[in-house]
């Protein structure tokens, strides 16, 4: 009809599309990152959850928007990359200590935002290497061993650690290391007695069980089977046999 203005809605292209969605994710995370900047912790929690909807790719952009300023403030720079990381991953403190390193943050600025949000609790190590034990030993059946050296990887301090390791309940553990032998105990049915042995502890020993521990679960589920599992302990050698189980790979 005359006058009437030309609809631009479905020839709208993609790079005006994402144009539009990376001006609002930019805009909600400056919001965010002033929020975090102050006591409306509340608000800032709201808005990390509005960046993961729009997208960490606007939020990168966001992120090297302000870096990419010369007035740019290092604690804003340093709140959008801590932002962008925490909506694709829980993370430790010192893993976003070393990101915002890495990004070439004052280490002041970095101390000042990394501080803002452990108070805030939007990190909280703690709580990280509790939620960590108990995915890992649950999902992939690692043991406190295994569970504490990963925690240590990642800068959780001892205490911690040691406090998230309590949970593990001793006798979680040993049904845990029990499951995995009855798991793998069909796909070693044929071979020699002490390769059974060496291959069903290694299981357990690259999960992070003690070797006496390994030893035990793996003798009792031989003979529950009526084999003659009398391997000598000391010549398993579980530690130095090559993980060659495809299963464990990565474990």
């Amino acid at each position: 009809m005359p006058g009437r203005p030309a609809r631009r809605g479905s020839n709208w292209s993609a790079g005006e599309r994402q144009g539009t969605r990376s001006r609002a994710g930019a805009d909600g995370l400056r919001s965010a990152s002033q929020a975090v900047g102050t006591d409306a912790i509340a608000r800032a929690e709201a808005r990390a959850g509005a960046e993961t909807a729009v997208g960490t790719d606007a939020i990168a952009r966001a992120e090297a928007g302000a870096a990419g300023r010369a007035e740019a403030d290092p604690e804003e720079v340093a709140r959008l990359i801590c932002l962008r990381l925490l909506t694709t991953a829980p993370r430790t403190q010192a893993q976003l200590a070393t990101a915002l390193r890495r990004r070439g943050i004052p280490d002041e600025a970095a101390a000042a935002v990394l501080a803002r949000f452990a108070e805030v609790k939007l990190i909280d190590d703690a709580m990280f290497a509790r939620a960590w034990v108990d995915s890992r030993h649950h999902g992939r059946g690692l043991a406190g061993r295994a569970l504490g050296a990963e925690l240590r990887q990642r800068g959780v301090a001892q205490d911690d650690i040691q406090a998230a390791l309590r949970e593990l309940d001793p006798e979680q553990e040993l049904a845990t290391a029990r499951e995995l032998v009855a798991r793998r105990l069909a796909g070693t049915a044929g071979m020699p007695v002490p390769a059974r042995m060496r291959r069903l502890t290694g299981v357990l020993a690259r999960k992070g069980y003690a070797a006496g521990l390994a030893y035990r679960v793996v003798r009792e589920a031989l003979e529950e089977e009526g084999g003659d599992c009398r391997v000598p302990f000391e010549d398993l050698d579980v530690l130095g046999e090559p993980d060659d189980d495809p299963e464990t790979a990565g474990a």
